[in-house]
């Protein structure tokens, strides 16, 4: 398949999987703070650890990769809002918590990835 079309049908579904994720979260959490970006983009990092490994390490073929990681999780993970969140958040006055946001999902995201990487190195020993 080509790879672009591998990109945009994995980008689509990814994109599907956040609305709904975010959908979920904020009926689960609470409306007016932006804890469903924060799932999605450290659960998305995550899976991003877990599955660079298994295809560097276990598989030694990066065929699926722009389906899964460009594709799936770039469409599933999203910058775009964070930001709009984070600035959102700003300018209604709320800058500790702006500020509690950017660190938590960043570091979240990082923690997460190496987290995810851990794992599947330990699943692949």
């Amino acid at each position: 398949m080509n790879i672009i079309l591998q990109i945009a049908l994995g980008g689509a579904l990814g994109a599907v999987l956040r609305y709904c994720s975010v959908l979920a979260a904020v009926r689960l959490f609470a409306v007016g703070t932006p804890v469903g970006t924060v799932f999605v983009n450290v659960i998305g990092s995550f899976v991003m650890g877990l599955v660079a490994v298994w295809f560097v390490e276990r598989i030694g073929d990066a065929k699926a990769a722009p389906f899964v990681m460009t594709g799936i999780l770039g469409g599933f993970t999203t910058f775009s809002a964070f930001s709009l969140d984070a600035i959102t958040l700003w300018e209604q006055g709320r800058q500790t918590v702006a500020m509690a946001y950017v660190m938590g999902s960043v570091l979240g995201a990082i923690v997460a990835l190496m987290a995810g990487v851990i794992v599947m190195r330990t699943v692949l020993a």
